[in-house]
């Protein structure tokens, strides 16, 4: 990670809480600014130039999810959660991650991974611009232009608001969500398989229960609530 962060944690279990913060201590560029057992004693706090809430779902009270509503200018938020039936409402949010209890720090890590990625593409996204054409999009990125073909992208990686067009030769970004750049006709032909990707219907290769196979034997997952995008593929 390059950037120095700001963190709110808010969690009603003491025990998980304390666990977030050993974790949290072990990046040195991460500083742990304030830590609640409730989402009301936070509410104050809100002023404060956070970079980073990570929050409990279900606290009592206020819900870690209800206060993510009033906490919009935070950036990057990271959900923890008893209950991973709720990843799908909580992706519906401005969500960078969830993470199902109990925590482990293999997962925290890989977390900490998403959230440098982020900031880096954040930092980067502010100087490209976008532009799509009916072959090719052309992207702007400090003086220099580089035209992508679009039959050169490989699959679109979500992260958050930013999108990864991904390429044999280069990693670009937008600053678009996937969402959205799936309702534009450029990207009429990709097909959503995950949260986090879609891709090329015509690259597509071979499936099964949880991921697909493209050319050059890529490997994606497939989430669960994105099955029913792939029944045209017969594996």
């Amino acid at each position: 990670m390059i950037t120095h962060i700001k963190c709110m944690i808010i969690d009603d279990d003491e025990r998980d809480r304390l666990v977030l913060q050993h974790y949290l201590k072990q990046y040195e560029n991460i500083e742990i600014v304030a830590s609640f057992e409730s989402a009301e004693k936070a509410i104050p706090y809100l002023e404060l130039p956070i970079d980073l809430l990570i929050t409990n779902t279900n606290l009592k009270g206020m819900s870690g999810l209800e206060f993510r509503k009033l906490a919009r200018k935070i950036p990057a938020c990271i959900f923890v959660s008893s209950y991973p039936e709720l990843a799908a409402c909580v992706f519906e949010m401005d969500t960078l991650d969830f993470i199902t209890k109990p925590l482990t720090k293999e997962r925290f890590h890989y977390s900490m991974q998403r959230l440098s990625e982020f900031f880096k593409i954040k930092e980067k996204c502010e100087c490209y611009d976008a532009m799509l054409g009916h072959d090719s999009i052309k992207l702007k990125e400090s003086g220099n232009i580089f035209q992508v073909r679009k039959t050169d992208i490989l699959y679109l990686e979500a992260l958050k608001d930013y999108t990864r067009i991904i390429t044999l030769e280069k990693k670009h970004c937008i600053l678009d969500s996937l969402g959205n750049l799936l309702h534009k006709s450029f990207f009429n032909s990709f097909v959503r398989i995950h949260r986090s990707y879609a891709v090329p219907r015509h690259l597509i290769r071979g499936k099964n229960c949880h991921e697909i196979e493209l050319i050059h034997q890529i490997k994606l997952p497939i989430g669960r609530t994105y099955k029913d995008n792939l029944s045209f593929f017969e594996s």
